[in-house]
């Protein structure tokens, strides 16, 4: 089988490039930035052209993960414009080239925020123009295996926080704070998150290759579940050989100097590493689950995950893939 991935230059598609190498699998790359960890199987090409997307896809099945993913995209519009409209160009893209299958990364972020463990039946109810602008982008794709249910396959997969090595997400924020000893825990710690370490995200990824026609739905996180007090403590016993979570701050407190950032960074124009809504994230229980993997069984457990982690990063930096961060 000959893979396409688009957004193969960024950190998911190139641990999914290095996988499907490492399997001697046939694949390209889609991407507008340069892959600068294959940059010979590269098509430079942005979503947003549809004749040249067109032109660009080859191959029997499409991992489609471009997207704009990040907290300060402006224009707002942009989520809709690439997540949604660039996903139209693909499906149309899709359909003149004869390709049948495409394997999307959607978010757990369609469900907004949650309190219980949440499977793939939960309602939808992004917080954020992102969560809504990914979930636009599954019915546009739903649209497309409809058209000819028979033949098409399209699996939607809802990742919950994605980390590992070279990441530059949640995780890695919460862990760099710990080793630089700037971490202060806001509240107890009591509330639990789902996380997912990217080699099974990846591995899961091609998993699903091998479905048949129809519409498959799958969220994908790692357990056990982490308490935030658990996932600090980790952290600061493998880095620092310290126990516990450190001095905590009170949850209010914590919340008030949150809302003193956000209209500190409104005043004078800068991102600051504090804000409430990073806060509210932080403090709430986020979790997930999902009802069938088709046999899957994740190759690293959630606990090795985190101290490859940890150890790549920080203890004994190791060369890790190099991806485009935008």
């Amino acid at each position: 089988m000959t893979y396409l991935i688009t957004g193969g230059s960024g950190f998911i598609g190139t641990h999914l490039s290095l996988a499907l190498q490492q399997a001697d699998e046939s694949f390209r790359i889609v991407d507008k930035a340069p892959s600068q960890t294959f940059p010979e199987r590269v098509a430079l090409v942005d979503i947003l052209d549809a004749d040249r997307l067109a032109q660009a896809l080859t191959g029997e099945t499409i991992f489609h993960l471009a997207a704009e993913h990040r907290d300060d995209v402006q224009p707002a519009d942009l989520y809709t414009r690439v997540n949604v409209e660039g996903t139209r160009n693909l499906c149309r893209a899709a359909a003149l080239r004869g390709i049948n299958r495409i394997i999307f990364t959607s978010s757990v972020a369609v469900y907004g925020f949650v309190e219980a463990a949440t499977d793939e039946t939960g309602a939808i109810n992004p917080f954020n123009a992102y969560g809504r602008s990914k979930y636009d982008a599954e019915q546009v794709l739903r649209a497309w295996a409809d058209e000819v249910p028979l033949t098409r396959s399209l699996t939607i997969i809802r990742p919950t926080v994605v980390f590992g090595a070279g990441n530059r997400g949640n995780v890695d924020t919460l862990f760099r704070q710990i080793a630089w000893g700037r971490f202060l825990m806001v509240g107890r710690g009591e509330n639990r998150k789902s996380l997912a370490y990217i080699d099974n995200l990846v591995a899961f990824l091609i998993h699903t290759a091998q479905l048949g026609p129809g519409v498959h739905l799958f969220n994908y996180v790692d357990g056990p579940d982490m308490t935030m007090r658990d996932l600090v403590s980790l952290a600061r016993k493998t880095l620092h050989a310290k126990s516990g979570t450190g001095p905590i701050v009170p949850l209010v407190l914590g919340m008030a100097l949150g809302h003193m950032a956000d209209a500190l960074a409104a005043i004078t124009g800068r991102t600051l590493p504090i804000s409430a809504m990073r806060l509210h994230k932080f403090t709430r229980t986020t979790t997930f689950t999902s009802h069938a993997h088709h046999g899957f069984i994740a190759p690293v457990s959630l606990h090795e995950g985190l101290q490859r982690t940890l150890q790549t990063e920080f203890l004994n930096p190791q060369p890790r893939p190099v991806f485009h961060t935008e």
